[in-house]
C-alpha cells in the first residue's frame, strides 16, 4: 500500500506545513505543492518560487533518526533515481555533498531535513525544478541553477509532480527504516558512484584540501592541507570546477 501524499494548491513552505501538521496522517506521510511562497533551503537561503514550474515537496518520517545530515544524503540518491525513472532516457545525474543534485554541472534540486519541535518526527523538504526558464534562476541571482526542461530533459510540472511525489514518499518510506537501523553504509556505494566531491579540490570555512571518500556515517573525509583527514558531518563545501569554484 501506497504512503498518502497530499497536494496542496499553494504553501508558504511544505517543511513549514508539516511541521504545523505532522499528525496529518500516520506512518512516512509527504504534502507537495506546484506554488511555494517563502521557500527556506539550508543556511537559511531563500528558494526561489515559480508557481507551477517546480515541485516543492515534504515527507515526514514517523521517527527522529539521530544523524539528519544522512537524511540528506540519502534524501538525495532517492531523488536520482526517481528522476532517472521518469524520465527516459534517464539523465546523468550527480550529487555534491552533502545534498544537491546535479545536472550537467547545474543545481537541479535541493534538500532541507529539519526535526519537528517537541515531536519525535523528522521532515524531509526537497525542492526540484522542473520547467522554470533560465530568466527566472537569472531574476533570483542563482546562475548555477537549472531546471530539467532547461538542460533538455521533457519534463511538466503539472503532469510529472505527482508521479514524482508519489514515488519519493514510497522510496522514504521503504528506504528510512534502514537508514535508522544500520546508518548510511548500505548507501555508500551508490553515493560514491554519484558523489563530484571526490578526487577534488574542496574547500570550507576554516579549511581546504582533497575530497577522499564518504564514511558509514555520510561524513566527507578530507586530506586536508598541512592538517591530516578531517571529517565533515555538514556545512557549506565549494567544489573545483563546480558552480564556478576554482
Amino acid at each position: 500500500m501506497s504512503a498518502p501524499v497530499f497536494c496542496l494548491p499553494r504553501a508558504d513552505s511544505t517543511n513549514a506545513w508539516a511541521k504545523a501538521h505532522p499528525d496529518r496522517s500516520g506512518g512516512v506521510w509527504a504534502v507537495y505543492t506546484l506554488d511555494q511562497t517563502a521557500g527556506r533551503g539550508r543556511l537559511g537561503r531563500a528558494w526561489a518560487g515559480a508557481a507551477g514550474q517546480a515541485l516543492y515537496y515534504t515527507a515526514v518520517l514517523p521517527w527522529a533518526p539521530a544523524q539528519l545530515p544522512a537524511l540528506g544524503l540519502l534524501a538525495g540518491l532517492l531523488v536520482c533515481e526517481a528522476l532517472q525513472d521518469r524520465y527516459a532516457p534517464g539523465p546523468d545525474l550527480t550529487l555534491k555533498w552533502p545534498n544537491d543534485v546535479l545536472l550537467a554541472g547545474k543545481k537541479l534540486a535541493g534538500i532541507l531535513c529539519e526535526g519537528v519541535p517537541g515531536r519525535d518526527k523528522t521532515v524531509c523538504g526537497i525542492g526540484i525544478n522542473l520547467c522554470q526558464p533560465a530568466a527566472v534562476f537569472a531574476a533570483a541571482g542563482l546562475p548555477h541553477a537549472a531546471s530539467l526542461a532547461m538542460l533538455g530533459i521533457g519534463a511538466d510540472a503539472k503532469r510529472d509532480a505527482a508521479p514524482l511525489a508519489e514515488a519519493l514518499t514510497d522510496a522514504l518510506a521503504r528506504e528510512a527504516p534502514m537508514l535508522a537501523a544500520q546508518g548510511f553504509a548500505p548507501y555508500l556505494d551508490r553515493y560514491r558512484a554519484a558523489c563530484v566531491n571526490l578526487g577534488r579540490r574542496v574547500a570550507w570555512d576554516g579549511g581546504a584540501g582533497t575530497a577522499l571518500d564518504v564514511d558509514e556515517s555520510g561524513r566527507l573525509l578530507v586530506a586536508e592541507d598541512g592538517s591530516g583527514t578531517v571529517r565533515l558531518f555538514t556545512g557549506e563545501v565549494s567544489v573545483r570546477g563546480i558552480y564556478g569554484a576554482l
